[in-house]
């Protein structure tokens, strides 16, 4: 059965629209975009379209590619400084020659709704939901939630290893009770983890690492990420195959984008409460 990913975001979307109109806030919130390559701007584009939607206000502030390191930071400062803003993010990746880690920390974390900045990153760890949980881990969970009302005592095998979305996501189920096994497209016989499992995660960016003979039936798969090879879209788990055999799988790519925005909105929403003392 295919996950309907861009059903569940249109229904985050409306339901928060409703929230934030009913508050009587108008949440700001504020991206620096440095690297204007093409994937950065249809970020971009997306995030301006989905906060017109919600009742958000969306400010760009647009930085040249051979900003310095003092620029940049100088521009953090402003917004960190800066009432009205509620949230902002700087728009990843950035160029070679500035300190992304230092970029991300310099920003106050009551305003980093991408949720990368040290401290909430340990809120996370620590079960302390007065920060914020970086979009993709966020957006998982309350998938999951939707799918399993919730995950107490599920298997989960995650198989992936990035800072600010495997990571994160194994301390989320790890919070609502989940037993969690975290993979990497190394472990030696992965299929020894997967077949066992009740959900498993996917963001490696090897094609058809996940095949059918890895999974039991009844297994909810969530597919986050996609590789093109010769113009062709190949998933890290074998979908058409293991979509036919009953198991519960998330097409990519065309909805993880419009879920990882919902979760951002989400976020500036809460950070306007915050601030607001609501």
């Amino acid at each position: 059965m295919i996950i309907d990913g861009k059903k569940i975001a249109q229904s985050l979307y409306d339901n928060l629209a409703i929230d934030i109109k009913k508050s009587g806030l108008k949440p700001v919130l504020a991206a620096i975009l440095v690297w204007n390559n093409s994937a950065s701007l249809r970020y971009i584009k997306q995030k301006k379209k989905w906060a017109d939607t919600v009742w958000v206000e969306f400010k760009l502030f647009e930085m040249k590619p051979n900003v310095t390191q003092i620029e940049l930071e100088k521009k953090i400062d402003e917004l960190n400084n800066n009432s009205r803003i509620n949230g902002y993010i700087v728009q990843l990746p950035l160029p070679d020659h500035i300190n992304e880690k230092s970029i991300i920390n310099k920003i106050d974390p009551k305003k980093d709704v991408d949720g990368f900045h040290p401290e909430n990153v340990w809120k996370v760890l620590i079960w302390d939901d007065t920060g914020f949980a970086p979009c993709t881990p966020a957006w998982v969970m309350c998938m999951l939630d939707i799918i399993w009302e919730d995950v107490v005592g599920k298997q989960v095998v995650i198989v992936g290893r990035s800072n600010i979305v495997w990571k994160p996501l194994a301390a989320l189920l790890i919070n609502a009770w989940a037993t969690v096994i975290v993979c990497n497209s190394k472990t030696p016989d992965i299929k020894r983890y997967t077949s066992n499992s009740d959900i498993v995660i996917m963001a490696t960016g090897k094609p058809m690492l996940l095949r059918l003979d890895m999974v039991k039936i009844g297994t909810t798969i969530i597919d986050v990420w996609f590789t093109v090879i010769d113009g062709k879209i190949h998933w890290d788990a074998d979908f058409e195959i293991i979509e036919k055999c009953g198991s519960k799988i998330t097409p990519v790519p065309g909805w993880v984008g419009a879920l990882t925005v919902a979760m951002l909105m989400k976020n500036t929403y809460r950070a306007a409460l915050l601030q607001a003392n609501k």
